[in-house]
C-alpha cells in the first residue's frame, strides 16, 4: 500500500504545528515521511486523497490540491468521541488513468480488509468505480448511494468518464451491485432515457425537492448502503461558494451535513467518497464545508447502535399487515425505534438474494401499508429479486 502513497504536504504539516492543542490535527496520525506509514492498528478512519481528474469530460489539464481541505479539517475540534484517525496522504496521478484506478483500488482493498473506513478526497467521479471495485475483495453484493444531481449512467459501451461510471458498475464483471440509489437528482440534468433505465432496473432515485422537503427519508436508504459517493456539484453554488460550480439549485450546507451524519450512523456504510473536487485555494469556505461534511460523518459514526441482530426476537416487535394477496412483515427495533420490512426469498429463478432479508424502512412505510398501500421500496426490492 505504501508504494502508492505520497506524504501529506509540508505546508499542511507546518500549519498543523500552530494549531491549538485540542483540535483534530493534533490527534490525527499523519503520513509525513516517505516510507514511514502510521500504525494502522485500531484505526477507525483513514483520510486519503486521489489527485486524478483525467476522467472528467471537461478536463483541460488542471492540477488538484487538497491542502485547504486538510487545513480546515485539522482545525476542527472533535465531538464527544475519541476515534482514531490517520491521514494517509495522496495517490498521485499515474502514468495513465488506469494506473491511478489500480492504485486506488489496491489501497482501498487493504483498508477495507482492516475494517478502516476510507474518507476519500477525489477528483473526477469516475474514480468512484474503483471505490466500488475495491469491495470485490470482500465477496459480497453491495448497495451504493450516490448523492448527485445526475444519475451518471451514461453509455456503458463507451470509455468510462465521470458521467458514465455507474453504467460501467452495472455491466462490468464481476457483478457485485445489488442496489443503486441516487439522492438529489434534478430532472433537467438527466436524459429521459436514463430516468427510464433507472425505473427498468428497479433502482431508486429521489428528486432534490423530495429530499429537501423531508431529509429524514434518506436514513433508511443510507442504512442499507455499503458505500456513499458525494458529487460536490450536488451542493448549490451559493452555499459552496465555489467559483467553478454551475448549480444554482442543490443541497444547502445544513442539508448536506445532515445527510453525511445519516451516512455515518448507518451500520453498513464502510467508505465515504467526495468527488469532483478542484483547487480550493481561493475558496476557503468551500474547503471548510467539505471538512465539516467529514466531521458530521464521523459524528454519526459515534452514534452507531447495533440493532440489527434479527436472530434475537426479544429485541424486536413484529407487525404483520395483510394487503391485497400479501402479508407484509415489519420489524421495529425496541432499542432504537428503527423499522425494517421483510423481503421474501423466492426459490425459483436466479435470485440475487440468497435468503430472506430485511429492508430498512420508515414508520411512514408501515402506516402506508396499514392504509393498503404497498411501499415502493419493498416492491422494487422484491421485483429486483425475482429477475
Amino acid at each position: 500500500m505504501i508504494d502508492f502513497l505520497t506524504p501529506v504536504p509540508k505546508t499542511v504539516l507546518a500549519h498543523r504545528e500552530i494549531l491549538p492543542s485540542g483540535v483534530l490535527g493534533k490527534h490525527i496520525s499523519v503520513y509525513s515521511s516517505p516510507g514511514a506509514l502510521p500504525d494502522l492498528d485500531n484505526v477507525n478512519f483513514a483520510i486519503l486523497g486521489v489527485k486524478e481528474n483525467r476522467g472528467d469530460i471537461n478536463f483541460i489539464g488542471e492540477e488538484l490540491c487538497f491542502n485547504e481541505i486538510r487545513k480546515s479539517f485539522y482545525s476542527l475540534y472533535p465531538g464527544n468521541w475519541s476515534h482514531k484517525i490517520v491521514d494517509l496522504g495522496d495517490i498521485e496521478k499515474g502514468a495513465t488513468l488506469n494506473d491511478t484506478h489500480f492504485a486506488m483500488k489496491a489501497v482501498l482493498e487493504q483498508l477495507l480488509l482492516k475494517k478502516i473506513i476510507p474518507l476519500l478526497l477525489c477528483g473526477s467521479q469516475d474514480l468512484a468505480y474503483s471505490q466500488y471495485r475495491s469491495y470485490d475483495v470482500l465477496g459480497n453484493m453491495v448497495n451504493i448511494t450516490n448523492i448527485d444531481s445526475k444519475f451518471d449512467l451514461g453509455d456503458a459501451d463507451q470509455p468510462m468518464t465521470n458521467k458514465s461510471f455507474v453504467g460501467k458498475i452495472i455491466v462490468n464483471k464481476p457483478y457485485g451491485l445489488f442496489n443503486y440509489s441516487n439522492l438529489g437528482y434534478q430532472s433537467y440534468y438527466n436524459a429521459s432515457e436514463e430516468i427510464k433505465l433507472m425505473e427498468k432496473l428497479f433502482f431508486e432515485g429521489y428528486r432534490l425537492g423530495e429530499v429537501i422537503a423531508d431529509t429524514k427519508i434518506v436514513e433508511p436508504i443510507l442504512r442499507d448502503s455499503d458505500m456513499v459517493f458525494l458529487d460536490i456539484e450536488a451542493i448549490k453554488s451559493a452555499d459552496l461558494s465555489y467559483r467553478n460550480s454551475k448549480s444554482p439549485n442543490g443541497f444547502d450546507s445544513r442539508e448536506i451535513c445532515a445527510i453525511a451524519r445519516y451516512a455515518g450512523i448507518s451500520n453498513k456504510v464502510s467508505s465515504f467518497g467526495i468527488y469532483e473536487l478542484k483547487e480550493f485555494k481561493d475558496s476557503k469556505s468551500s474547503a471548510m464545508l467539505i471538512a465539516q461534511v467529514f466531521w458530521y460523518f464521523i459524528e454519526g459514526f459515534n452514534f452507531r447502535v447495533a440493532d440489527d441482530d434479527f436472530s434475537n426476537d426479544s429485541q424486536f416487535t413484529t407487525y404483520k399487515v395483510p394487503i391485497e394477496d400479501e402479508v407484509l412483515i415489519f420489524k421495529k427495533s425496541n432499542k432504537t425505534g428503527r423499522w425494517w420490512i421483510i423481503i421474501p426469498f423466492f426459490t425459483a429463478g436466479n435470485n440475487k438474494l440468497k435468503r430472506e432479508t430485511l429492508l430498512p424502512c420508515t414508520y411512514g412505510d408501515y402506516l402506508c401499508a396499514c392504509n393498503q398501500e404497498i411501499p415502493e421500496r419493498w416492491m422494487k426490492a422484491r421485483r429486483k429479486n425475482e429477475f
